[in-house]
């Protein structure tokens, strides 16, 4: 079958980020994002590992990927992942996914990676989703995928479910996120004192910017001007 010139993957089917807290980034992502649970089971081909399925649209997910051999041990700037099925550290991006509309189209992209002499491994079938894997520089572990729709009545495991600690009513939450309504005021920052989550900066920058007005903020670090490509002169050319 003919597919298009200009194929090429249109966007993320799931970014799967490996955690040695699943319910704690589930219900982050759910609370936090209003992300809906849509799938929660034993990782395919992986022993003693399950995955989360979180909702961005219906063809887009974050992920998370948990079992005994995730470590704790957060190293910043330190990647922990060299293919879909390598455990690494909590928090660390396992793999990226990168969507396409159709089998066939998936098909396609896998012979075009493989016309680069870059392997592919796949298709392989599971079940909402199919996909080819292969490497990027600096050993990046990738993903192509085509599948939508994630049945959340089919793919969330009552035994992982389970192993997660997740009550039934934590589990309705999950699948069905509270709404919010925006207040007529802007919410102020939380306290420095926070046990939420928060960003890795120095302490001292961190205050910082947390003492600054989102008005401050958008002023001084907003850029929205594309860099201006300037010919090099004379004097440079000849160097």
């Amino acid at each position: 079958m003919s597919s298009s010139p200009t194929l090429h993957p249109d966007g993320v089917h799931h970014l799967a980020l490996l955690t040695t807290d699943i319910k704690a980034q589930l219900q982050f992502f759910n609370d936090v994002l209003g992300l809906p649970l849509k799938a929660l089971y034993w990782m395919h081909g992986v022993k003693g590992y399950f995955h989360g399925f979180l909702e961005l649209a219906p063809d887009s997910h974050v992920a998370f990927v948990a079992g005994p051999g995730v470590s704790g041990d957060i190293q910043y700037g330190v990647t922990h992942s060299g293919s879909p099925m390598t455990p690494g550290t909590g928090g660390t991006m396992q793999h990226v996914a990168f969507h396409v509309d159709s089998f066939d189209d998936l098909l396609a992209m896998r012979d075009r990676i493989r016309s680069h002499d870059v392997h592919v491994m796949g298709p392989i079938d599971h079940g909402f989703c199919q996909s080819i894997y292969f490497a990027g520089p600096e050993s990046l572990s990738l993903e192509v995928s085509c599948g939508k729709h994630i049945d959340a009545n089919a793919w969330i495991d009552p035994e992982v479910v389970a192993l997660c600690g997740i009550s039934d009513d934590e589990l309705a939450a999950l699948k069905s996120p509270a709404p919010y309504r925006r207040p007529a005021e802007p919410v102020p920052q939380p306290s420095m004192d926070t046990t939420a989550p928060r960003m890795h900066l120095p302490p001292e920058q961190y205050q910082l910017l947390l003492g600054a007005s989102d008005q401050d903020v958008w002023d001084r670090m907003s850029e929205t001007t594309p860099p201006v490509a300037v010919a090099p002169t004379a004097a440079a050319v000849n160097e």
